[in-house]
C-alpha cells in the first residue's frame, strides 16, 4: 500500500467550517467510542504497539515504561516512521536501549520506513497475524489516538483479524510542542479532524459503522473488568 498524503498537519479552526455537522459528529462519536475503553486493560494485553513519528520520543518512552513495569505483554511492536521528517531517527534496538529498554526478548521493530499511519497499520496487522497476537494495546499521543486506532482497526479488518485493541493515550501535556512542527496538540487537533474525514473518504479508516460493530463485539466478548 502506498498512500499520497496531501492534508496538512496544521490547519486553522475556520478551515473546518465547510465540513457538514454530521461528519463532525462522526468524529466525535469515534472519539467517544475509543476513549470509552479503559487503558488499564493494556497491562493484560498480549502486545504493546507504538507507532513512532513526529519526533515524539514520548510515545516510545511511555511504551517502554509500560513494557518494563508490567510483565503481562509478551511482545512490544515499534512501527517505524517517515524518513522525510526532519526529526526522524532510524529505529534500532540500540536506540530503544538509550530510551530505557532493558527487556529485549519479544521486541519487534519495523525494519522499513513507514511514511504514513496506514503503512504502520499494515505492518502491525501483518505482525498480529504472523505472531499470533491475541490482543494489543495501542500507545499513541492523545491528539493522534483516534485516527491511529481507526487506521489499525481497518488494517486488521482487511486482514480478517479481530482481536481486542485497547487505546493507551501517552501522558504528555497538551501544550507541549511537537518536535517536528513546533505545534502543540491544540493546534494539531484541527488537522487530525480533517485527516480523519479525508482518510475515511479514501477508505483508509474504519467507518463509524465498523467501529460501532467492533466495539459492541469488544465490550460483549472481552469486557475489561
Amino acid at each position: 500500500m502506498r498512500l499520497g498524503v496531501t492534508t496538512p498537519r496544521i490547519v486553522q479552526d475556520d478551515d473546518l467550517d465547510g465540513i457538514p455537522a454530521g461528519r463532525m459528529l462522526d468524529v466525535m462519536r469515534a472519539m467517544t467510542g475509543v476513549l470509552s475503553l479503559p487503558q488499564a486493560a493494556a497491562e493484560r494485553a498480549d502486545a504493546l504497539v507504538v507507532p513512532s513519528g513526529q519526533g515524539e520520543e514520548w510515545r516510545l518512552t511511555h511504551a517502554i515504561r509500560l513494557w518494563e513495569r508490567h510483565p503481562g505483554p509478551r511482545l512490544l511492536l515499534v512501527a517505524n516512521g517517515n524518513p522525510a521528517e526532519a526529526t526522524y531517527d532510524e529505529l534500532s534496538l540500540d536506540h530503544l536501549r538509550g530510551l530505557g529498554l532493558c527487556r529485549l526478548e519479544g521486541v519487534h521493530v519495523q525494519a522499513e520506513p513507514a511514511p504514513n499511519t496506514a503503512l504502520q497499520a499494515e505492518w502491525i496487522a501483518d505482525r498480529v497475524a504472523a505472531l499470533g497476537i491475541r490482543s494489543l494495546a495501542l500507545v499513541v499521543s492523545p491528539y493522534h489516538l483516534v485516527r491511529a486506532y481507526l487506521t489499525v482497526l481497518k488494517a486488521l479488518d482487511r486482514a480478517a483479524l479481530r482481536v481486542p485493541m485497547w487505546p493507551v493515550p501517552v501522558a504528555v501535556a497538551p501544550d507541549t510542542p511537537v518536535p517536528e512542527t513546533g505545534a502543540d496538540a491544540y493546534r494539531l487537533l484541527p488537522g487530525e479532524v480533517a485527516r480523519i474525514i479525508t482518510y475515511a473518504d479514501r477508505g483508509w479508516l474504519a467507518t463509524t459503522g465498523e467501529l460501532r460493530a467492533y466495539l459492541r463485539w469488544l465490550w460483549a466478548q472481552h469486557p475489561p473488568g
